[in-house]
């Protein structure tokens, strides 16, 4: 079995990992990132993997060194460099997820009041975890099949939610997260009438072992704290269930939808 002729509807079901067939592309190689990669390595053996990293990176024996790929996505110029190396190695993506993200860096902290915030912060917060999933996106979409399914994925939050917002406080991480779901949600619609085949969906991951959530992890019980390996599962699972029809959702790991 195959993966479905070019220009047939995706499957009711999502497709089948295990005969999906093409290049995959991971954004960042931070914990969920590796994980993610490990994964698609077992589980979808007919996707030629791509990652991408704004620091070295070595992803040991799951690709050649040659595929991992410099990216900082707060800079047009390095996004246009990435796309133009993939575009060069005839990359023609069925899978993006972009993991990127930032939270805390040095003297930049989730705000706890209003006194906290500062700009620069802001703006950094921003350029990460709102404007960069969608560049990233404007600066792919010339590999992406025009004919054919494809899906693209970013990690947000559920603190990103403003109808879940309970408790305030992280304002610069919240709101980013927040504007990247309005800009993939936008997206996704472009995409229905000109990649009419393209899924594009928004990833809670849950509270994962991974450096972003390091300093905040310590009240949270250990049966709801993943490993990266085992988010990376839960994701892909998600993923794996899409279809063009579900475009535009904003979901947990478990596959149930957030309220914007």
């Amino acid at each position: 079995m195959s993966m479905p002729a070019e220009g047939a509807p995706a499957p009711e079901g999502g497709l089948d990992l295990a005969h999906w067939q093409g290049d995959a592309l991971v954004v960042g190689c931070g914990g969920i990132g590796m994980a993610l990669l490990q994964a698609l390595s077992q589980r979808a053996p007919g996707l030629r993997l791509w990652a991408t990293s704004r620091r070295e990176c070595s992803p040991g024996r799951l690709m050649p060194p040659g595929r991992v790929l410099p990216l900082d996505i707060t800079d047009d110029t390095s996004l246009s460099a990435c796309a133009r190396q993939l575009q060069a190695e005839d990359v023609r993506l069925r899978l993006v997820i972009n993991t990127a993200g930032l939270l805390h860096d040095g003297g930049l902290r989730p705000e706890k009041r209003l006194q906290q915030l500062e700009r620069v912060s802001l703006e950094r917060l921003f350029s990460v975890n709102a404007y960069g999933p969608v560049l990233l996106a404007r600066a792919l979409e010339p590999l992406l099949p025009r004919r054919g399914p494809v899906h693209f994925a970013s990690l947000s939050a559920r603190v990103g939610s403003i109808g879940d917002n309970r408790l305030g406080g992280w304002y610069g991480y919240r709101a980013a997260k927040a504007a990247q779901n309005q800009l993939l949600r936008c997206l996704a619609l472009e995409w229905e009438r000109r990649l009419p085949q393209a899924c594009v969906t928004l990833l809670h991951p849950g509270t994962t072992a991974t450096a972003l959530s390091a300093p905040f992890r310590s009240s949270v019980p250990a049966e709801r704290l993943f490993s990266p390996e085992r988010a990376a599962n839960h994701l892909i699972d998600v993923l794996a269930a899409q279809t063009p029809a579900h475009s535009g959702r904003f979901l947990a790991w478990d596959g149930t939808s957030i309220p914007w």
